[in-house]
């Protein structure tokens, strides 16, 4: 118990100088468990060199499928992170509640009185093999020892399930053996575990207690901020104020407007109580606010003289429908800005909703890297109440569906008729009253998850360099036991100065200068978190007064002299930017395919395409291309599954670059003469 006291108090807060120390890893699994029971999850120690794959683990300790378990879980049992989980997270009252799976080799290497290094993110220890042993088996948990060399025997099944069991595994999207640092699913295989991994171990988001609703951590709020400090310039020049309206409206409010609401109505949150008294009215959360803030549009607008009204604001809206909620994607709770502007002429009102569009446009193209399409929504999918709806819409090459990425509306005059938002006619007296026309438009931080989806891969995070929160990390190398305590001085001072000196030029840096983690350690880490560019220093750049810089895109590699270093970076990270619009806008043009005929039409969405066809501007033939497309190659339904999007192929949006329609070109699934081609694909 003594052993176990000490190591729990030593909490693995000390930094060892022992350099012969033999590096080790934990991890811990949840295996397949009923939803009614309570998981076991297995604690493995072992040597970091030592290759780990699940089926081993499984077969050893008799569990099904163990998959590294997420924060919640570690928590839960070890009351720590996964970044902090250690065997100082042990004790015997976690006997019979966990099981712990052992490497052979650590075992072996107690034998030889070698020295163990324990690491977790924040702090670092060495012990002699044999306490660690000692120690683990002092808790009184189940110690399964496990030879990682040798192949486990096959357990005992039926003859067709082995077979059945490899398929499995191999279809599977896990990364075999990924460290628990990093990602350990693969994009292109199970691209929706790849896309949680992301978003927490890039520490974007955190998930909440209420379902649907998520933190934004500061990597994902920087983004967010970039992108209104820039729109916030553009749409003041164009004269738009910003302003901020209360998030409860009263349902008699809501409900004025019964065809605008009626699209929102499923996913409306209410309030009917206060404390434990029943509100007389209830009380809606806005889902959008044009009934919240056109009443005071009426009252403000008196004379013509009062036109253009243009406000916008910064908040966030609730909307509740939906079963399955995906981080930035779809969420319960949401930040938007919402403009809503108010126009003497139709003109100026259609005038400026493409100027809106062009900066919703330039938020992906110029900031994010992300190549959209610009387009109007057909009748059936544009805003509810609006005249008409125009649109960016995006491309995620991994599953091969589209995504919409901002709107910009003209409402015509029908809220202004709804809430009398008129003036008298500016010709004179004897001429009827002009009701207003109006716009509304919105960018969400749905624009996050475009931007994750789009460029990160299998190591992690890939963030554009113009909303990176850290757009260059410095770290140190080349430093050992052997390295003077001079040159020490001299390197890590030398990186401290270039940091220095990249602050001050404007690029946003951050030197990594923790000591209990070699440089490759560090690199994982960053390249975790998407820092766009990593600059290396050590001995050799000291004498050649020079650093060497990684892109994180695609490991491209630069030599920098010191004295062109304000220079090069700024160059670097625009070279990045252009690279990553380019292979974007690549893969996304590869996979913008024209077809004519319906009998092309499956096919060719099946092969993760989005889909320009002719077609002949009917709602009901929309509706018959969305459900015939949910079908597979052979006619049969396609399985549903409720997590991911729609099946069926929707009509993202009529492009406004046209291809030109042959003489007596027919729709592409009726009989009718086609009188536009629009663009239709799976979409979030």
């Amino acid at each position: 118990m003594a052993l176990e006291q000490s190591l729990a108090a030593l909490s693995l807060a000390t930094v060892s100088a022992d350099s012969s120390a033999v590096d080790t890893k934990t991890l811990v699994f949840k295996p397949k468990t009923a939803k009614t029971a309570t998981p076991i999850p297995l604690f493995v120690f072992a040597l970091t060199a030592t290759q780990t794959p699940s089926s081993y683990i499984a077969k050893a300790a008799g569990v099904k499928e163990p998959r590294l378990a997420n924060d919640e879980l570690v928590q839960e049992f070890f009351a720590t992170t996964t970044k902090e989980v250690s065997i100082a997270s042990l004790s015997s009252a976690l006997a019979g509640k966990v099981k712990l799976v052992v490497d052979a080799a650590v075992f072996k290497a107690a034998e030889t009185d070698a020295v163990l290094k324990l690491t977790t993110e924040s702090s670092g220890a060495a012990l002699p093999a044999k306490t660690v042993v000692e120690f683990l088996k002092s808790t009184g948990i189940e110690l399964i020892e496990v030879d990682f060399s040798v192949e486990p025997a096959a357990a005992a099944a039926p003859a067709a399930a082995p077979a059945k069991k490899e398929k499995k595994e191999k279809d599977s999207g896990k990364i075999e053996d990924a460290k628990l640092i990093g990602i350990t699913y693969d994009k292109e295989k199970d691209f929706s575990s790849w896309y949680t991994e992301i978003v927490t171990k890039g520490e974007l988001l955190e998930y909440y207690d209420v379902s649907g609703c998520y933190i934004l951590r500061p990597n994902s709020y920087f983004v967010w901020e970039t992108i209104q400090d820039w729109f916030n310039v553009k749409i003041k020049s164009l004269g738009v104020q910003n302003t901020y309206f209360p998030m409860f409206v009263s349902q008699r409010v809501l409900e004025k407007e019964k065809d605008h609401i009626e699209g929102f109505a499923p996913e409306v949150a209410w309030v009917t109580r206060a404390g434990s008294s029943d509100l007389e009215e209830h009380i809606a959360i806005r889902p959008t606010s044009e009934t919240v803030m056109y009443p005071y549009y009426a009252k403000w607008i008196r004379s013509h003289r009062d036109l253009p009204l243009k406000l916008n604001q910064w908040n966030s809206v609730v909307r509740w429908e939906f079963k399955h909620p995906q981080p930035f994607l779809r969420t319960r709770e949401f930040l938007w800005q919402e403009g809503h502007t108010a126009h003497l002429t139709k003109e100026g009102a259609q005038q400026e909703v493409l100027e809106i569009l062009d900066f919703y446009a330039a938020v992906y193209e110029d900031l994010l890297a992300v190549p959209v399409v610009k387009g109007r929504k057909t009748e059936n999918e544009k805003f509810a109440g609006g005249d008409y709806t125009t649109t960016v819409e995006g491309f995620i090459s991994a599953t091969g569906r589209g995504i919409q990425g901002g709107t910009s509306h003209h409402l015509g005059q029908n809220f202004s008729k709804m809430f009398n938002i008129a003036v008298e006619n500016p010709e004179g007296a004897d001429k009827p009253k002009v009701f207003a026309y109006q716009n509304s438009w919105g960018l969400s931080t749905r624009v996050i998850g475009v931007m994750i989806m789009t460029h990160s891969d299998n190591k992690g995070l890939v963030l554009p360099p113009r909303v990176a929160q850290n757009q260059v990390v410095i770290i140190p190398v080349g430093l050992t036991s052997k390295t003077s305590d001079e040159q020490r001085k001299q390197i890590n001072e030398g990186a401290e100065e270039i940091e220095a000196r990249l602050k001050k030029s404007g690029v946003r840096a951050i030197g990594d200068y923790r000591a209990i983690y070699n440089p490759g350690w560090k690199f994982a880490d960053w390249e975790l978190k998407g820092v766009p560019v990593r600059l290396e220093f050590g001995p050799k750049d000291l004498a050649q007064n020079q650093v060497t810089a990684v892109r994180r895109d695609d490991g491209s590699k630069y030599t920098i002299k010191l004295e062109e270093l304000e220079q090069r970076i700024p160059e670097i990270l625009d070279e990045m930017h252009n690279a990553l619009l380019s292979k974007a806008r690549n893969d996304f043009d590869a996979h913008r395919v024209k077809v004519d005929e319906w009998k092309d039409f499956v096919p060719t969405l099946n092969a993760k395409n989005v889909i320009l066809s002719p077609w002949c501007g009917d709602a009901d033939c929309e509706d018959d291309i969305k459900d015939s497309s949910a079908k597979k190659d052979n006619g049969e339904d396609e399985e549903v599954d409720e997590k991911a999007p729609s099946m069926g192929a929707k009509s993202l949006c009529i492009p406004f670059e046209q291809p030109e329609l042959k003489p007596g070109q027919k729709c592409v699934k009726c009989d009718k003469l086609a009188s536009t081609y629009c663009m239709f694909g799976r979409s979030y």
